[in-house]
């Protein structure tokens, strides 16, 4: 039954952990307060019919251990009982879960609230700093990562706890701003008029971004997924390719600023996504930094703001795992998200 227990209840390990996207499902288990995740392979959302035969495949087939609680971060709004992920055909049923897999507890977030966890307590060797900028002790944080969608969420402090925010950010509008932009934008397929920021920064919206350069310059499109653009961008054998990839770090950039100056995030603007980690070695950091601190009249206080990579693959897992292990550390609202066994 769905419950109304607050989020500083300790959970009962072992504690499955899962990162659940458009595309991939990353899912580990918790033994204790003081193991680190035992992970397993990532698997394809595709090639399962549902998240439980995904988890009885993937992982209660592959071990001994029976997980006694479940923490799991979607890609989509979690709002009742049957939670659509929103690129994904995969419907998330707790109360399913708790009937056929053994569970006592479920409880399911969004996946960038996991991402803003995992920012809580990002060590240095997992990020990589894009130009200057000092993070302020307590200040609020952001984070943003294009992979099958785009997502964003921020990290407040208060009452010396860490709450992370939820949202759609990802759908704000994006616009023109420069001569080539404004060649661009009429080629780009939008949604009811609208061009959106994940209309452009996601592994679609590349393939969205190519085909218009590719319009533009009235060539024909011989790419049609992410991987071949980024590959053709990485080995320098497709001008379009490499001017979409220059061009989606670039707005990129200035999406990152955007959401540094909703949520004040003097504490860091953190960059994730598999996409971005890929083309990383092809970019000119000056660029995109240049993109980020373009915000008059608040050039300066962008200047101040640091901005990261992620480069932890898994980080969404660690984030989780930080939050599973004490709860009472977050301000994180489970109310209509979290579900118990009668």
């Amino acid at each position: 039954m769905s419950t109304t227990r607050d989020a500083a209840d300790a959970l009962k390990f072992p504690i499955l952990i899962g990162d659940i996207g458009g595309t991939n499902a990353r899912f580990a288990l918790l033994l204790d307060a003081f193991a680190e995740p035992k992970t397993f392979p990532v698997v394809q959302t595709a090639d399962f019919p549902t998240l439980d035969a995904a988890i009885q495949t993937a992982v209660l087939d592959k071990t001994s251990i029976q997980p006694k609680s479940a923490v799991l971060a979607v890609a989509g709004p979690v709002d009742g009982d049957e939670i659509d992920l929103t690129n994904s055909p995969w419907v998330v049923r707790p109360r399913q879960l708790i009937a056929e897999l053994g569970l006592e507890d479920v409880i399911v977030l969004n996946d960038f609230e996991a991402q803003a966890l995992a920012i809580s307590s990002l060590p240095e060797k997992s990020r990589e700093a894009i130009g200057g900028g000092v993070p302020h002790e307590g200040a609020s944080r952001a984070v943003l990562g294009p992979g099958t969608g785009l997502g964003v969420a921020g990290l407040v402090r208060a009452r010396r706890m860490w709450i992370p925010v939820a949202g759609e950010g990802g759908h704000i509008d994006l616009g023109p701003r420069t001569a080539r932009d404004i060649a661009i934008w009429p080629h780009l397929k939008t949604i009811e008029g609208r061009v959106s920021a994940e209309q452009v920064l996601c592994g679609r919206g590349l393939v969205n971004l190519y085909d218009a350069i590719c319009a533009v310059e009235s060539k024909e499109p011989v790419f049609t997924t992410p991987a071949e653009i980024t590959e053709a961008a990485i080995n320098k054998r497709d001008a379009q390719a490499s001017e979409a990839v220059e061009l989606f770090a670039v707005y990129l950039g200035r999406v990152a600023g955007d959401i540094a100056l909703v949520f004040m995030a003097r504490g860091g603007v953190f960059i994730g996504g598999g996409i971005f980690q890929r083309i990383i070695p092809i970019l000119k950091a000056a660029t995109i930094r240049e993109a980020f601190e373009d915000k008059a009249p608040h050039r300066a206080l962008l200047a101040e703001i640091p901005l990261y990579v992620v480069t932890e693959p898994l980080a969404a897992l660690a984030g989780l795992a930080t939050f599973a292990r004490t709860p009472r550390f977050f301000g994180l609202e489970t109310t209509g998200r979290r579900w118990t066994a009668a």
